[in-house]
């Protein structure tokens, strides 16, 4: 194997569709699904689909592990998940008709420092097998974000290559850690920078910044407009095919996916960054995380539009971009 997705707070997503939901009153719900979910996991089945032997670990809980473990068994994943006391969470999901979605997000597991030294056991077992790490998702109850920055340089002093695709306070921690490759969107980007990011210019200068700070590559998501993939040599713009929008779920971690799977095999960020747009057009397309044939692909590829943006400059000495250690307040 040479990839491995670590998914630190994994969740078990019940999603639910009907007409409108009328708060205080009784629901009928029109379809219903529950499945074994977490963004480090739904990274691993596009990568598998892509081709990869692929290795998940992370913290599970041992009470409602059956449905991961199907799903692993079903995916051909290896399994390298360390089970913890009691359920993992699960994250309700409200969708409506009129598209409106209300998420309810219960708490999950609480780790203790037990739980911590087996998965860092796990992890060093890991490394051993595979280069390249995605670290992806949000923080159980019990780990500071500042663990994200001490992962990502646990892997880094093993010569291992780290993506890092988290939020909040846990990416403004992992940050400090100059991970490989980060994929901030626009909302992440400007709690990062403590002001609202919009323009490209604006988006070049925090890029300049990170790169400043030891990120390689930093690929900003602009939504429907597309990624902007600042690199050490280049900066590219990927717009994507215009698709009929069925579910979002799931289309940052394909576009991970196809991030992963290009730097993995050494292929230039163009042919990437259009592979990623790609996987991530598909997604949006369908309710379903990956795919049973990779050459449903081979149109979007065509479609996505790629140019290069020699035009956009390194950070102004006159800008004063916020700094690795203090970037504002992340939520």
């Amino acid at each position: 194997m040479t990839l491995v997705t670590i998914t630190l707070n994994p969740a078990l997503d019940l999603t639910t569709r009907l007409e409108t939901m009328r708060l205080g009153e009784v629901n009928l719900v029109n379809e219903a699904n529950l499945r074994a979910a977490g963004k480090g996991i739904n990274v691993a089945m596009v990568l598998k689909d892509l081709g990869h032997e692929v290795g998940l670990s992370g913290w599970l809980g041992a009470d409602n592990a059956a449905s991961f473990e199907a799903l692993f068994a079903e995916r051909e994943l290896t399994d390298r998940f360390v089970r913890v006391a009691g359920n993992t969470r699960i994250n309700v999901k409200i969708a409506e008709q009129s598209g409106r979605v209300t998420d309810l997000n219960l708490p999950g597991l609480c780790i203790q420092a037990p739980d911590v030294d087996q998965l860092e056991a796990a992890i060093d077992d890991l490394a051993a097998e595979a280069d390249w790490f995605v670290l992806a998702g949000s923080l159980p109850k019990g780990v500071e974000p500042a663990y994200c920055a001490r992962l990502i340089r646990l892997l880094k002093a093993k010569g291992k290559k780290v993506i890092f695709d988290c939020s909040g306070e846990a990416l403004k921690a992992g940050l400090t850690a100059a991970p490989t490759l980060v994929k901030p969107n626009l909302e992440e980007l400007s709690q990062w920078a403590g002001r609202p990011i919009k323009k490209v210019q604006e988006q070049a200068d925090c890029a300049r910044a990170l790169q400043a700070g030891g990120i390689e590559h930093v690929v900003v998501s602009n939504g429907a407009e597309g990624l902007i993939w600042f690199g050490p040599n280049a900066t590219w713009q990927a717009i994507p095919p215009r698709m009929q929008v069925v579910s979002t779920v799931g289309a940052g971690d394909s576009l991970v996916a196809g991030l992963a799977h290009g730097l993995s095999l050494g292929w230039a960020p163009e042919q990437t960054l259009r592979l990623a747009t790609a996987v991530s057009a598909l997604a949006v397309s369908q309710v379903a995380v990956g795919f049973s044939d990779v050459n449903v692909l081979t149109p979007l590829l065509e479609q996505v539009r790629l140019q290069r943006l020699d035009d956009v400059a390194p950070a102004r000495h006159d800008t004063n971009p916020p700094s690795m250690e203090n970037s504002g307040d992340a939520q």
